[in-house]
């Protein structure tokens, strides 16, 4: 087992928050690289967020309806 991951938000353009609308990963999950983890919708349009690696889910860090901005942490893998 390597070290935990952190996943944030990245540069999300010129929005200081966007909503959190959808979570597609619960703790214990496995995922792939690039495999969507949420979903997050500023007033323009909705993007999905996608693991930067492979692993287990360990703990979220966010839940439905939270303001996220960039550079939150938004679960460990």
């Amino acid at each position: 087992m390597g070290a935990m991951k952190e996943v944030v938000v990245p540069d999300i353009g010129d929005f200081d928050s966007v909503d959190v609308i959808e979570i597609l990963v619960k703790p214990g999950d496995t995922v792939a690289a690039e495999q969507s983890l949420i979903t997050l919708e500023s007033d323009k349009a909705t993007m999905e967020i996608p693991a930067p690696e492979s692993g287990i889910v360990k703990e979220l860090r966010v839940k439905l309806g939270d303001k996220v901005s960039q550079g939150a942490t938004i679960l460990t893998l």
